[in-house]
């Protein structure tokens, strides 16, 4: 059985690199934003809205308990996920987890290519988003950090950058 649950910052290539390497192995691939989302039929901002950061990170634990049970997996988080109730140490009980590190930064270079909207990064320079990111890493990585496994990821502009994610997930992972 292969269960593997990829973590860190958004913009880190979650969602890119956790849908390739699912491909790559044959694996049904989840990521848990979306998860919540098909589950509730509202989005993540509308949950925040109507419940709140508690009311969400409550919804987002019973989703991650439910999802990390799936065997055959690859599942990616939200970046706060690990930082939140025992969340870290239920994933590394289940799966191989996997940090998906990045610089600040590379992380808002993914951000402006990206094609979602970032409510809390709406209207911030190019300066102020890295200053953002390098403060929020600073609470974040600790728990980040918690994970079996960690991948510094570069710039994950092309599909060859990608695919050599995967290579190097696979090898650490012995699979």
């Amino acid at each position: 059985m292969i269960r593997i649950i990829i973590i860190g910052y958004m913009g880190a290539g979650k969602t890119t690199v956790g849908k390739a390497l699912a491909a790559n192995l044959g694996l049904p691939f989840y990521d848990l934003d979306w998860f919540i989302t098909s589950r509730y039929r509202k989005t993540v901002p509308e949950i925040f809205a109507e419940k709140g950061e508690t009311g969400f990170r409550e919804m987002e634990r019973r989703m991650l308990h439910e999802a990390a049970e799936y065997e055959d997996i690859v599942l990616s988080c939200g970046g706060g996920t690990p930082c939140f109730f025992d969340n870290m140490e239920y994933m590394n009980s289940l799966a191989d987890t996997i940090y998906l590190k990045a610089t600040p930064d590379v992380l808002a270079k993914h951000l402006q290519m990206g094609k979602g909207k970032r409510p809390l990064l709406e209207g911030k320079s190019p300066e102020e988003l890295e200053d953002y990111i390098q403060e929020m890493l600073l609470t974040r990585e600790p728990y980040y950090n918690k994970a079996k496994y960690s991948l510094d990821v570069s710039l994950l502009d092309t599909s060859v950058k990608v695919e050599e994610s995967v290579r190097l997930i696979r090898e650490m992972l012995h699979i």
